[in-house]
């Protein structure tokens, strides 16, 4: 499915009262969210740090639980300082590594830090549209749509960003509409053509009920 393409004055998600009325509005529109909502009450809304520190978070966190993410940003945090491209691209590897980054993290910071030193300007893709955002990202060796996705969600605060390619989302979705499998990336992004132009809130939403889910299960059985 072809990406639409996004305005440059795009609505955000700056505080709960933006993702109140997303919420709002989704629960008039699908019926499987406004059940996914009574389940788990407004989601917190997430918003990390923009540019390069931001989209390094989304490179290190990739393909690992929360609290493994969050140990080894801490100490990448306390390796590269201050927090940027040019104080990243003085460090060797080894030292890298150290801070518990595999290699090929280490070669798409790298890449992404040698980037923006090229001239890849993150803070001006705040005001780009959704296609410019994802055309720059993604010529990034290493980061693929998915971070660019996240990049645009959460460091972004784009309402209707959304990261199809993500497999608690599919798995949440497919939860959710009591499908009989989880959906792909592109049967997901069809299904989500409906919560525009909320899909980031319709994210959050799904998030939320797949963490409560696992949390149900990890839960003792009462008697």
């Amino acid at each position: 499915m072809k990406r639409r393409a996004s305005s440059t004055s795009a609505r955000t998600l700056d505080t709960d009262i933006d993702l109140h009325e997303g919420v709002r509005a989704l629960r008039r529109k699908c019926v499987h969210l406004r059940r996914v909502h009574e389940r788990t009450g407004d989601p917190p809304l997430r918003r990390n740090a923009p540019g390069f520190e931001g989209l390094a978070r989304i490179v290190v966190g990739q393909q690992l639980s929360i609290a493994s993410a969050e140990a080894i940003w801490s100490r990448v945090v306390a390796t590269v300082r201050p927090m940027s491209a040019r104080a990243l691209l003085t460090l060797d590897d080894e030292e890298l590594r150290r801070a518990g980054l595999s290699r090929g993290k280490v070669r798409t910071l790298r890449a992404m830090s040698t980037a923006i030193a090229d001239g890849l300007n993150l803070e001006k893709l705040a005001h780009a549209p959704e296609e410019a955002v994802h055309e720059a990202l993604t010529a990034v060796p290493g980061i693929g749509p998915w971070s660019a996705d996240i990049f645009l969600l959460f460091c972004l605060g784009r309402a209707d960003a959304f990261a199809a390619g993500d497999l608690a989302l599919q798995t949440a979705t497919a939860t959710a509409m009591n499908l009989k499998e989880r959906p792909s990336r592109e049967a997901l992004l069809s299904i989500a053509e409906r919560w525009r132009p909320w899909r980031g809130v319709a994210a959050h939403l799904l998030w939320a009920d797949y963490k409560l889910t696992a949390q149900r299960r990890k839960s003792p059985k009462t008697a």
